[in-house]
């Protein structure tokens, strides 16, 4: 009896998330959807704001660049370097490196300052003992050593354009309600291994088609954590760099919406990066990212629906890329569910196992397509049968990121924070400049 009735009880939960994955698969038809019909109109408005021409030099506000770091090496000195070569009036761009470090960071990034200072840039090593409320700590402890009103933010592996402040700049100071701008992160190592080129299949499926259809069609924008500049007040107007969570961007992104402000993404301006390149740096990393988005998910979810005077469309905008995190949950979910109720009740349980199957065949055939698109959107000149090998790994990948979410749930809901693990970085030569 009591078998019986575990039995379907797992059956009816792997129903349950068929129907949820389906719905998964029609979201993400849509949103490919969506994204070819305003593809080509946003990308003219985005060339037409970015022509307009800033003010005088003189008249240009002063930019603070944060470079967070911890424990880098010599990432450190590339990106000061970096920095020194932003076009941007020099008396009006100020460099904070906000550190973290244990080891010898702090000592290669003081000597890179004071090198850069000599040459007449205005550049501060912020080194903290402690690392409270860890990046999300370390940037609003930064920001309150300054008055400045607009703040760049790069991660230490990445590399800007020399036009990078300018055309950043120009969308931000055109819109006054504008939290911040978003530029496109790209990759130096892309076809470094198997590892990395699967991974750049996903990235550009989030930079170049979520992230740009969020933008296009005034959904909210999760902040990527790099890449980008935010305006001091939408910071403040958010409660500030919160280190309640493990992905500080996307909270205070939330954050700022919920205030009346959102962000925009640059799909024509770049900034390079570097992927894990072994498994043993990757699965950290999105453990990282599953934990601290499920975090702002249990977080934020309350607020949204709680918000009075929110339109249902500003609503079902602003819940959507949180409802994906757990959308995506479910293809870990629903395969245990099912294992469960073959187990249980084998009768019937194998039926739902095929369904499964089918349903996780179909959503693979639709990642498949959608990612396809938007690699070629983000200007990968593969032929479609490199596409098709790169791909390969791509499902495997996705699952564990499924499961890295699922798991994390648990703890989420206990409150447990976690620790922000870096992801570690090797440095590489090549520059997409």
């Amino acid at each position: 009896m009591v078998r019986d009735w575990a039995g379907n009880i797992f059956l009816t939960l792997t129903f349950a998330g068929c129907v949820i994955l389906l719905i998964t698969c029609a979201a993400l038809i849509y949103q490919g959807i969506i994204h070819l019909r305003l593809r080509r109109a946003s990308l003219a408005q985005e060339a037409k704001r970015l022509a307009q021409p800033l003010p005088p030099d003189a008249e240009l506000p002063d930019v603070v660049l944060q470079i967070a770091v911890f424990n880098e090496g010599a990432l450190v000195e590339r990106s000061i370097d970096n920095a020194m070569s932003l076009d941007w009036p020099r008396n009006k761009l100020h460099v904070q490196i906000c550190d973290d470090s244990t080891d010898g960071t702090t000592a290669l990034a003081n000597a890179a300052a004071q090198k850069a200072r000599d040459a007449g840039f205005d550049v501060v090593v912020l080194h903290r003992d402690d690392r409270k409320g860890f990046k999300a700590g370390a940037l609003q402890a930064a920001m309150n050593r300054t008055n400045f009103d607009y703040f760049a933010i790069l991660d230490a592996d990445f590399v800007t354009p020399r036009g990078f402040l300018r055309q950043c700049m120009t969308m931000l100071m055109s819109d006054a309600m504008l939290a911040f701008v978003q530029a496109r992160p790209d990759f130096f190592n892309a076809d470094a291994n198997i590892l990395t080129r699967a991974q750049i299949i996903i990235l550009d499926y989030h930079h170049s088609m979520e992230q740009a259809t969020r933008s296009w069609s005034h959904q909210a924008l999760p902040f990527n954590g790099t890449c980008g500049i935010w305006r001091r007040a939408a910071i403040e107007l958010g409660g500030g760099w919160r280190g309640e969570t493990l992905t500080e961007d996307w909270e205070l992104s939330f954050h700022a919406r919920l205030n009346g402000m959102t962000g925009t993404f640059l799909n024509s301006v770049t900034a390079s990066g570097e992927l894990p390149l072994e498994l043993r740096t990757w699965i950290p990393q999105q453990r990282r990212w599953g934990r601290g988005i499920g975090q702002v998910v249990w977080k934020m979810m309350p607020l949204m629906f709680g918000k009075q005077h929110y339109s249902a469309e500003d609503r079902f905008a602003t819940v959507m890329p949180l409802a994906m995190w757990f959308m995506t949950s479910m293809f870990t979910a629903t395969y245990l569910f099912a294992i469960a109720a073959l187990l249980l009740k084998p009768s019937l349980g194998w039926l739902f196992a095929l369904g499964v199957y089918a349903v996780y065949g179909f959503a693979n055939g639709v990642l498949f397509v959608v990612m396809y698109i938007a690699s070629r959107t983000a200007g990968r000149k593969l032929t479609f049968l490199q596409y098709f090998i790169n791909y390969l790994p791509v499902p495997f990948l996705c699952l564990y990121v499924s499961w890295a979410q699922f798991w994390s749930m648990p703890a989420t809901i206990l409150g447990r924070q976690g620790v922000f693990v870096r992801t570690p970085k090797r440095g590489s030569s090549a520059l997409f400049l």
